[in-house]
């Protein structure tokens, strides 16, 4: 029996698709969408000689309702459009393609991240018109494509776009990722407690000495399909020729939020490219639940029994709820707001969080406090990413208690650690970039070792004067050569803002209400005169700590299996009576390719927050008593004892 095709459209594209697929087939033309498609038709062809975006909006609609396969095409000044192939039921329409399209297209003019004014590509400019012979060629692989799904055969556009240049007829494929919150195609669920009980399941490390459940070829497959300079969900990359290491800026667009750019440093480009795509993955997860569909809306008194309260994570003061124009509400526990279903491992249960603490941009605008990325991490399962957001909450909680309690941290022996890699990193950002490195012990109460890492211009005038990192990791020489990277990273990024805007952060000095954002807080510290504000570190009168003495002796991890090393994490905070609060934020994008991404919170430990008006420590009281439980206080600190100024964390 001979199959039928339908072809909707106009002009030379549709005519000769027409003409040509008519030997084989039985092919019905229709010019206009409205018209009905015949039912016996087990293709149908959309395709005109210009863009007419109306038509294939119309078209995912109309067409969705009769479940026949369609394909369509068209053009846009000098380039054709082919693909991708809709499948009425499943992901991945032609709606999902336009907004990848035109979202990867979306591209910053000027980053301030990237060191030395850098910018990324611009997209190509385009010409007007279409040749001929360029649409014609267009015909040809619509005809080939039309015709291998006729016969039964794998579509090359199921999920992927051919975009063809009309003047040389270059044409490349591109991978359609298929978006969950599409009004087309999209679907949902509803979140649920059920869907968020976690049950940890064992991980074999993929390397006995690392901290990985997948190995690095393997998670390098699987995050090649998001980047695409035309349709990816991050779409630019750039390598840093000038850090003392490798390191690698990734661009992720995105309409709401605005571009942002992510990195990876490490001492080979490939692994940092690799790096950054992760954190921009783990960024674009982070932002909004994509994952599952918010349902509940309480106050929190009506659901105190199964929610978190959210004064346990630092909320702001009376005064700052008060300072003019501030943009948060107080919070007020019979105010209605939207909740996540989390996981607690302390009440081994599920519990509901306030959605403005699972998700950092999903209170723009509103909510009772701005919350950041902390705690946000990505792994190649469950149990990896859970541990690394562990890790960076402990990281940044650390390096908050050792500012606000200016506590006069010991200094590190570096040749103690038995690590000829990090005497070599430190030698070289001393040899390239002109700066000592020393770092501090800021090990606090759960154990987690914890490096502070603080760059100090060793005598170039006019240079930024201090830079301080962070790292936390069961291995400490690990948690320092990270945070060493992140230094060397952002040398260059912050001495190229601070020769530009030195007289505006003399000011911050000053009124340090001026630090308003996240540079700001490291360019404040690259004067001179601020040196003063890190003097309980600096002090060169206290002996050196030995790694071993401070830390433990290095060793190859302790367990074969990752989960073992979560359970340690989880069996010290449950120890300190701490919560460990798992909000599971993968969105299906990710989750096709094995990735977990998730939000960790910890109920009492600090938030790393940006803007000095923003500092969140009421209901935080951790900071007031472990000073003293550490042995650097005699007793509890006071409010008025707390460092006032703005931290130096980058």
């Amino acid at each position: 029996m001979t199959k039928t095709v339908s072809v909707i459209g106009e002009g030379m594209i549709a005519a000769i698709v027409s003409k040509t697929l008519s030997d084989r087939f039985e092919v019905v033309c229709q010019s206009e969408l409205a018209l009905n498609v015949p039912e016996s038709a087990e293709l149908i062809i959309v395709v005109y000689d210009e863009e007419r975006s109306s038509d294939y909006i119309d078209a995912g609609e109309v067409l969705g309702r009769t479940g026949i396969p369609w394909l369509r095409g068209f053009t846009c000044r000098d380039e054709g459009f082919v693909g991708p192939l809709v499948r009425p039921g499943i992901p991945g329409c032609s709606l999902c393609a336009d907004n990848r399209r035109l979202l990867a297209g979306h591209r910053p003019e000027e980053s301030p991240d990237l060191p030395h004014g850098g910018r990324f590509a611009p997209a190509a400019s385009r010409g007007s018109g279409a040749s001929i012979p360029g649409l014609r060629h267009m015909a040809h692989m619509l005809t080939a494509e039309a015709e291998s799904v006729l016969q039964g055969s794998e579509s090359r556009l199921q999920e992927h776009m051919y975009i063809m240049d009309l003047t040389t007829l270059a044409s490349s494929r591109h991978f359609i990722l298929p978006d969950p919150l599409c009004p087309e195609c999209g679907s949902l669920p509803d979140d649920s407690s059920q869907d968020a009980r976690i049950a940890l399941q064992p991980r074999p490390k993929a390397n006995r000495a690392g901290y990985r459940s997948r190995p690095l070829a393997s998670m390098k497959t699987a995050v090649e399909p998001y980047f695409d300079s035309r349709t990816g969900l991050m779409n630019d990359k750039m390598h840093d020729l000038v850090s003392p290491f490798a390191s690698v800026t990734i661009n992720l667009p995105s309409f709401a939020y605005g571009n942002e750019v992510t990195a990876g440093r490490s001492h080979s480009y490939a692994e940092s490219e690799l790096t950054a795509m992760l954190e921009g993955l783990e960024r674009h997860c982070g932002q909004a639940p994509s994952g599952k569909r918010t349902v509940v809306r309480e106050s929190f008194h009506q659901i105190a029994h199964v929610a978190l309260d959210p004064v346990h994570t630092g909320l702001y003061s009376k005064e700052q709820y008060e300072l003019p124009d501030f943009p948060f509400q107080p919070y007020d526990p019979d105010t209605e707001i939207d909740w996540i279903w989390g996981y607690s491992f302390l009440r081994e249960r599920p519990i509901l969080v306030p959605e403005t603490l699972a998700y950092y941009s999903s209170g723009f605008g509103g909510g009772f406090v701005q919350e950041g990325s902390n705690g946000c991490a990505i792994g190649g399962s469950l149990e990896e990413a859970i541990l690394y957001g562990i890790l960076e909450v402990a990281e940044r909680d650390a390096f908050l208690m050792t500012w606000y309690a200016r506590l006069p941290l010991p200094r590190l022996d570096l040749h103690s650690a038995g690590d000829l890699e990090l005497l070599l990193m430190v030698e070289r950002l001393r040899a390239a970039a002109g700066y000592d490195v020393h770092l501090f012990n800021m090990t606090m109460e759960n154990g987690i070792p914890g490096i502070w890492a603080l760059a100090k211009n060793v005598g170039t005038p006019g240079r930024m004067n201090l830079i301080c990192a962070a790292g936390a990791h069961p291995d400490p020489v690990r948690a320092a050569k990270s945070a060493i990277h992140e230094l060397a990273g952002m040398l260059p990024v912050l001495q190229e803002m601070f020769g530009n805007t030195r007289e505006g952060i003399e000011s911050m000095y000053d009124d340090p209400s001026l630090v308003r954002n996240m540079p700001d807080h490291a360019l404040l510290y690259g004067l001179p005169q601020a040196e003063e504000r890190l003097r309980f570190l600096l002090d060169t009168n206290r002996p050196l700590q030995k790694f071993h003495e401070a830390l433990g002796m290095r060793a190859a991890a302790a367990h074969a299996d990752l989960t073992d090393d979560l359970k340690d994490l989880l069996h010290r905070f449950r120890q300190l009576r701490l919560d460990v609060i798992v909000v599971d934020q993968s969105s299906p994008e990710i989750a096709r390719n094995g990735l977990h991404c998730v939000k960790v919170l910890i109920p009492g430990m600090l938030p790393m927050t940006f803007g000095s008006h923003l500092a969140r420590l009421t209901g935080l009281e951790r900071v007031h008593r472990v000073p003293m439980e550490l042995g650097y206080a005699d007793r509890p600190l006071t409010a008025e004892q707390l460092n006032p100024y703005p931290h130096p964390f980058i």
